[in-house]
């Protein structure tokens, strides 16, 4: 029997994660700059490491939770999700999951059979491609607008949907591009869905970080496609959170429990540590959120004020939202991302994405964070600056 009989095909044809593949690259090399991964540097704050700390003290967290996770963290997003989405979500059309990935992968498996199409505005994030082709689906690709910093284009969503189309799933603010998408673009998108008959899955995981006037909208917030909507969030990216492995998903009474069927073989509950981590997050100051934003926001301004200074070889849109942006490789051995990136790496030591991880219309565009400090900004360019100006 060969390797190939023996791996399944849907996960043989899945690609290597570039991400990953890069930060192990990284490791081979000394002294690396990193823009490539979308982790916060700063710590976790402190008083939600303690509420874990006096959790685990009090013996709370040796055996599992309910499956949907402990009933006063879901009262409290119940809250949250009401007061900051305009979704009048109960505790019970709520599922705390391991993280955002592990609820898009439950939602996605509980929605998908072998053969049918997920509409995906591209760019998107890599893992949403991988978590389509793991539930046997097929991802299809609507472009963005780039010229309008990759705006959604509502023609392009709609010329992908064919009779195999059982949902769109996008991520607002963006990653890779760090778009923002407007509460008009938004309903419009859900008026598609209504038409087409289609679930909308979303990924609202940077839903706190949007610069100059953007605002964060959740298409759940429409009456109209209540029971059509699967949000799902993280505090991964509000709480710098990343190895706490803890989101959420709402969804409506009759979707929720086939969403946990496929939560539970993945997971069987949310680590509880984190659940507990979680409720002090909710409960406690969000100064530290508010502190989060003006910072990404002073590191995407002095990323911008650096790219500039590289025009002959980057173009960029000034990113809205998340801390992610995608600039276009402006020379002609730029088209293919991943080998101008390890070019990058080995002769500039610095760590970037390739914009081909994230769909066919990443090709030629590199992701860049700008999460990390701005000490590590001014090393990477000036590093890509030697190396490229």
């Amino acid at each position: 029997m060969t390797d190939r009989q023996r791996v399944s095909d849907r996960v043989a044809r899945m690609e290597k994660s570039a991400i990953h593949e890069m930060t192990r690259l990284s490791k081979e090399i000394d002294d690396v700059a990193f823009l490539s991964w979308a982790k916060p540097t700063s710590g976790t704050p402190e008083h939600i490491g303690a509420a874990a700390v006096a959790a685990i003290r009090e013996g709370l967290c040796g055996g599992y939770s309910e499956n949907a996770g402990l009933p006063e963290l879901r009262q409290e997003i119940s809250r949250k999700l009401k007061r900051d989405n305009g979704i009048d979500a109960d505790p019970s059309e709520i599922l705390v999951t391991v993280g955002a990935i592990e609820g898009l992968t439950a939602a996605i498996l509980a929605l998908v059979d072998p053969g049918d199409e997920v509409v995906l505005p591209s760019p998107t994030y890599s893992t949403h491609i991988r978590q389509v082709v793991i539930a046997s689906g097929t991802p299809v690709f609507a472009p963005t607008i780039e010229e309008k910093g990759y705006a959604l284009d509502i023609d392009a969503v709609e010329a992908a949907i064919t009779p195999r189309t059982k949902a769109i799933l996008y991520c607002s603010p963006s990653n890779p591009t760090g778009a923002v998408f407007p509460e008009s673009d938004l309903r419009r998108l859900a008026e598609v869905a209504l038409e087409h008959d289609l679930t909308v899955v979303t990924d609202e995981a940077y839903e706190y970080f949007t610069y100059d006037g953007s605002e964060h909208f959740s298409i759940g917030a429409i009456p109209e496609m209540r029971g059509r909507v699967v949000s799902c969030f993280t505090f991964t990216k509000t709480y710098a959170m990343t190895g706490w492995r803890i989101g959420y998903l709402h969804a409506g009474a009759e979707l929720i429990p086939q969403i946990k069927k496929a939560h539970i073989p993945l997971a069987i509950c949310a680590p509880v540590v984190s659940q507990y981590a979680a409720l002090a997050a909710l409960q406690g100051s969000q100064d530290c959120v508010a502190d989060f934003r003006a910072h990404y926001q002073s590191t995407r301004d002095l990323m911008c004020a650096r790219l500039d200074r590289l025009d002959s070889v980057f173009e960029y849109s000034k990113p809205s939202g998340s801390y992610l942006m995608f600039p276009r490789i402006v020379p002609d051995e730029g088209r293919d991302s991943t080998a101008f990136c390890k070019r990058l790496l080995r002769e500039a030591r610095v760590s970037t994405t390739p914009g081909i991880a994230f769909g066919p219309t990443g090709q030629g565009h590199l992701r860049l964070s700008f999460c990390v400090s701005e000490e590590e900004i001014e090393k990477a360019f000036d590093r890509m600056e030697e190396y490229l100006g």
